[in-house]
Formats: structure tokens, C-alpha cells, sequence
């Protein structure tokens, strides 16, 4: 399960996702609706985005779900729940995430992958801002999306 609002998608998420394919006979991408974020694209954007740039790619699934990720692991029986790590901030989140849910669901486990250096600094926060802002994002978001990235 590779869980995450992807608003909108990063070339970072599609690097992180394309390294830990051969890890996986299959992965879940799970874009959570949460209530507490105001989301820049809607839902069905981010869905068609995700599918069109896997859709090679027998192994993903793209789907939606609200409520917490854990549960969402339940009803698909995942047994893993993969993150990106960019910085020690990253990781100290995500290890605080993953001591909670090992505590509620302990047979899943969560994997970290690093973010690749050159990809370090991209955010979807950040390229939301240079999307508000009417900047270029297509270094920052994967080309089959690029030319969509307007608000």
C-alpha cells in the first residue's frame, strides 16, 4: 500500500513507487481523502493522473479510500505500507505513523524508502504553491501530467 493525498503527484512519489515494483507482486496507491486538507485538484483528477502515468504497469492498483490507512490495509490485505523519506523530519513522522499502526494492525509493516537526492526538495506542497503561483512545474510533477498542472 502506497498511501498519500498526491496533490498532485511528484516525480519524487513516481520514483519512490517505480524503485519498490520488484520489491511487490502488487501495490496498492491508496489517495486518502482527508478531511482536514483542502485539496487543489479534485479526487478524480488525481485518480485519472495516477492511472494514466501507470498504466503500464500490470502491478498498481489505483484506488481511493477514506479513514485511517490502516483500516484501508485491512480490507485490501496488505501487508506492507511503503513511504518516501526525503529528510529526518520525514523519517521522524513516518516513524511515529508506523509505531501506531504496527500497534493497531501488528502484522503490517511499514517500508521507507530515500528519496533520490535530485529529488529530495519536491514536495506536493511546494509544487502546489508554484502551481497557485502560475509557475512551470514540469520538472517537479511527471511529464504525462505536466501540461495539466494549471489551477
Amino acid at each position: 500500500m502506497f498511501p498519500g493525498s498526491f496533490d498532485p503527484i511528484t516525480l519524487g512519489h513516481e520514483d519512490i513507487l517505480l524503485r519498490a515494483l520488484p520489491l511487490f507482486d502488487e501495490v496498492y496507491v491508496a489517495i486518502g481523502e482527508n478531511s482536514q486538507k483542502n485539496s487543489l485538484f479534485p479526487l478524480e483528477t488525481r485518480l485519472r493522473w495516477i492511472k494514466e502515468i501507470f498504466k503500464n504497469e500490470a502491478k498498481i492498483h489505483v484506488e481511493s479510500f477514506s479513514g485511517l490507512t490502516i483500516n484501508f490495509c485491512k480490507e485490501k490485505g496488505a501487508n506492507y505500507i511503503l513511504r518516501g523519506i526525503r529528510s529526518a523530519s520525514d523519517f521522524d513522522y513516518e516513524k511515529t505513523i508506523a509505531h501506531l499502526n504496527k500497534a493497531m494492525l501488528p502484522e503490517v509493516e511499514t517500508i521507507l524508502i530515500l528519496s533520490k537526492p535530485e529529488l529530495s526538495s519536491i514536495s506536493s506542497t511546494i509544487v502546489r504553491e508554484i502551481i497557485r503561483g502560475k509557475g512551470n512545474v514540469e520538472k517537479f510533477v511527471p511529464a504525462a501530467i505536466a501540461n495539466e498542472m494549471t489551477i
